[in-house]
């Protein structure tokens, strides 16, 4: 059974920073790409970032760019988002997702095959 775990999210003030991570069991985590993905009420999901299997290929939301950074380590089966400088509107519940083969389309939702169930970070002005 798949499963992915989101942790690290929280309330943090505007500027400020925050470390996700996203611990996999239960798929050959090498082999998957990962990404993550942001929502909030009445709107939807939305691409922050992804990471090839070996890490080699990331690819990021232009408003992100410069602020995010995603990473992996496959060793501990396990993907980070680290975000810095915060906005207001950064504000959502954060996804992580797994996709089996090598990320062709990052931004679109359907392109993964599994989710985790969310992190909520909110950010305050």
């Amino acid at each position: 059974q798949v499963q992915l775990v989101e942790s690290g999210g929280g309330l943090v003030q505007a500027g400020g920073s925050l470390r996700l991570s996203c611990a996999a069991s239960g798929l050959t985590f090498r082999t998957y790409s990962m990404g993550w993905f942001r929502q909030v009420p009445g709107k939807e999901r939305e691409f922050v970032a992804a990471i090839s299997w070996s890490g080699s290929r990331r690819f990021y939301a232009d408003s992100m760019k410069g602020r995010f950074t995603i990473s992996r380590d496959n060793a501990k089966n396990t993907v980070y988002l680290q975000m810095n400088s915060l906005k207001p509107e950064d504000t959502a519940v954060y996804y992580c997702a797994a996709d089996r083969l090598d990320v062709e389309f990052p931004g679109r939702p359907d392109e993964y095959d599994y989710w985790g169930q969310g992190t909520q970070v909110t950010v305050s002005s």
